[in-house]
């Protein structure tokens, strides 16, 4: 199995609380980051699902927090798609600091939203198949 797809963010000093360390809200906000850059690597943009008429929805976001996070480190949040065989699909993300230590785990449960319909679309690993000009990137 190759290495799950990867983006580098620095914590910026307004991201972290009074305590001086990241603030929880923004790990969830690295993790969409990383989706939404692996979804524009594979050739999936906003702009593509909506002429499809489907939109990604979250349904469930759960965070392991490890190591805190200051402002100034550089980290590697990964993103690895996992398909079952129903209307969703689950995102295993990783947010690893420069000298490997991990910082947080997150897993999230989502789908695809028919737009017109406001229901989830019954197999959204298709719409990806269709839609990406990367496969690999979501484990086709």
């Amino acid at each position: 199995m190759s290495e799950p797809y990867s983006v580098r963010v620095t914590v910026r000093g307004y991201e972290t609380d009074v305590q001086g360390h990241l603030n929880q809200a923004v790990y969830i906000n690295y993790a969409e980051h990383a989706r939404w850059s692996l979804l524009q690597a594979a050739g999936v943009s906003q702009a593509g699902l909506v002429g499809h008429g489907v939109g990604p929805v979250s349904l469930e976001t759960t965070i392991r927090y490890r190591r805190e996070l200051l402002a100034g480190d550089e980290v590697d949040v990964t993103c690895a798609f996992q398909w079952g065989s129903g209307k969703t699909f689950r995102v295993f993300q990783t947010i690893t600091k420069a000298d490997g230590t991990v910082a947080a785990e997150v897993e999230a449960v989502g789908g695809l939203l028919d737009l017109k319909a406001r229901k989830l679309v019954a197999d959204p690993r298709e719409v990806f198949k269709e839609l990406t000009s990367a496969p690999e990137l979501f484990g086709f």
